[in-house]
Parts: structure tokens; sequence; C-alpha cells
């Protein structure tokens, strides 16, 4: 399962603690998990397309780091070139977060670039990444689930388009939808026709909102307009007590990124953690989960982003509701959800019981 370093019955340090818990992730963009010397293999493979210093600038988080959202756009444009690309990223992926005791996760990726840019069909790709989700199944007992996701800065229609794929190369391991890329100028009712379908097909459905400091009126639209079953991000929320309060009536659920570079770049470090809104939201009430949105571009791992969590001042006994949260926004059956509530929950108290501070 874990890392050695972890003894079976021993104490625990708060960090191996966190390490050993049963976790999920919610909130994790494939492209933003690739391990940098894989994003080096892909370069050199394609012709050495993207230099050297600009990898190194991509993996390096200093006061103004390279935006993610470049480097996704560099892998579809360059990198990205046959199934294969596509599988290794995602058992590595898989690979990796199960070394910190994630066990199930939904993982974000966005079919538009992938075909229009990359030029892979959507059924190619899709198979490539199921395949790597049932051989790491296989490998590592962790559960893969994928959330094909609309870049809203492409048009209405090509999410449109992306959910008719869904339709055409239906998989169990594909579950829903989300929406991602930059928000700004891009509100969730531009995607209404696209979540309209996804959910008349069965599909669970998502979004991105509330992200780079974009209104609060964008959660309530992906909410009341979109009809999401989650919120990711959100942070926004807390501008708007009367909202946020129907947010608590809805027991709505918002996947956090405590690492989300948009807050470390705006809030002054000595004032990071307390000013940071997933303080603000889980004080007010509002139950969230935390996740590593890009965990090898944020530099970041399950278990660094839930230590996080303990930076914003939260505890032990919070960790155990964030666990919970998790298990209530995931999409999975509900007999499996009663399960592993049991099951986690015993886990936790286990634990809990070794834990040294």
């Amino acid at each position: 399962m874990l890392d050695a370093d972890i003894d079976a019955a021993g104490p625990l340090n708060l960090e191996q603690f966190v390490r050993a818990l049963p976790k999920m992730e919610l909130h994790c963009h494939l492209f933003g998990a690739v391990r940098r010397q894989t994003f080096i293999d892909l370069s050199v493979k394609a012709g050495n397309r993207v230099s050297h210093d600009e990898i190194e600038a991509f993996y390096t988080r200093g006061e103004k780091p390279v935006g993610v959202l470049r480097v996704l756009r560099a892998l579809d444009a360059h990198l990205i070139q046959g199934p294969s690309d596509l599988h290794r990223i995602t058992y590595e992926y898989l690979e990796d977060v199960h070394r910190h005791g994630v066990r199930y996760t939904e993982f974000f990726w966005n079919p538009t670039g992938t075909v229009r840019v990359s030029g892979i069909s959507y059924a190619s790709a899709q198979a490539a990444i199921v395949l790597a989700i049932r051989d790491a199944l296989r490998d590592f007992g962790v559960i893969g689930r994928l959330i094909p996701s609309i870049d809203r800065e492409a048009s209405p229609d090509e999410a449109v388009a992306m959910v008719e794929w869904m339709c055409a190369h239906r998989q169990p391991e594909v579950i829903g939808i989300g929406m991602d890329y930059r928000e700004n100028d891009r509100p969730p009712e531009l995607f209404w026709k696209a979540y309209r379908d996804a959910r008349a097909a069965g599909f669970r459905t998502t979004a991105h909102a509330g992200e780079f400091g974009m209104p609060w009126m964008n959660v309530e639209s992906a909410i009341d307009l979109l009809k999401v079953d989650r919120v990711d991000h959100g942070y926004t929320v807390v501008d708007n007590p009367a909202f946020l309060q129907k947010c608590k009536e809805r027991d709505m659920i918002f996947t956090v990124v405590p690492t989300n570079s948009y807050y470390l770049r705006t809030l002054e470090p000595a004032r990071w953690a307390l000013d940071h809104p997933i303080r603000a939201m889980v004080r007010a009430g509002l139950r969230v989960h935390p996740n590593t949105d890009d965990p090898t571009l944020h530099l970041v791992t399950p278990t660094r982003a839930w230590l996080m969590m303990m930076e914003f001042g939260f505890g032990i006994d919070d960790m155990h509701g964030f666990m919970l949260n998790g298990l209530d926004a995931a999409w999975i059956d509900d007999d499996l959800r009663r399960q592993w509530r049991l099951e986690w929950s015993a886990a936790f108290e286990s634990l809990r019981g070794r834990l040294v501070m």
C-alpha cells in the first residue's frame, strides 16, 4: 500500500498519519499531474518542441510561477502524440496518488484539446485512459474514474460535441462532466446546453466556478442553471452571506485546492493561511474537501494538500469531517458509500490512536 517508512503498528508523526489516511481525490487535472521526467521524455520524443528551460520553469513554483494553463496547452499542442502517451500519464498519476493513501479518484481530462489539437480521436483517447485506469486497479488497487471536462475557452458547441462523444463511446469508468480553464469572460451560463444534455444522458456534473477571483454569481449560475452536483473551487461564495447560507441549506460540497495559485499570488505570505477563503468557507459551515488540482505543477501531493488544511487552523476532527465530505461528494453508489464511511472512519480512529503530535 504505502511506502515502507510507515510502520504497520508503530507511532505516527503528523505527516505519516495524514499520508496513511484513506483518501480520495475529486479535483485533479490529468495534464496537471504529469511527472517532470515524463514531460521531458514526451518533449524529446516530439523533437524537443518544448525547451529544457521552459520545462524547468513549468516545474518551479517561485513568486510568479508559469501559469498552469499554459502548461496544459503545451501538452496538447506539442507533446501528446498518441493514445500510449495518455495511457502513460494516467497510469503514472494513479501510481503516484496510491502512494499517498488515495484509494479512489475522479480526475479531469479535456477531450476538446486532445481531439482538435493533438489529433487523437475521442474514442482512441478515452480507450487509452480507461485501459490505464483498469491497469492501475489491477496493479495498485486504486480506483480511478474519468471526468471529461469542458474547455470553457472553446465554444459552447464544442462542449455539446464533447457530451455527444461521451454518449457515443460510453464506458463505466467515465462518470460525469466538468468544466475548467479560464473563467474570465466565460461564465457558466454559456454552456447550459452541454450540461442539459449530460444530465439527460445520466452523467453527473460539476464545474469550476468562483476561481481566479471571479464573482460569486458564477457559483450561483453553476448551481442554479447548470444544476451541478458539486462545485470545484467556489471561493467567492463567501462574498455573499445570503447565497452562502443557501449553499449550506442545499448541503453543497466544494472541492477546494489549498495551493490555489490565484490566492497564493494575491495574499501576503504572512496573511495567506489566515485570509484564504477556504478558511472562511469552513468556519461559515460550508462542506469542503481538499484536493491537489495540478499536483506535479503545484509541487504538492495529496498528503501535502491535507497538511495545508491544518495550516489554515483546522484540527484532527476537521480532517475526519473532510474525509466524510469527500465520501458524500463522490459519484459512487450508496451501498459503497456506506461501506466506506464505516471502513474509513474505523481506519481513521485506528490511525489517530497511533498519532504522536
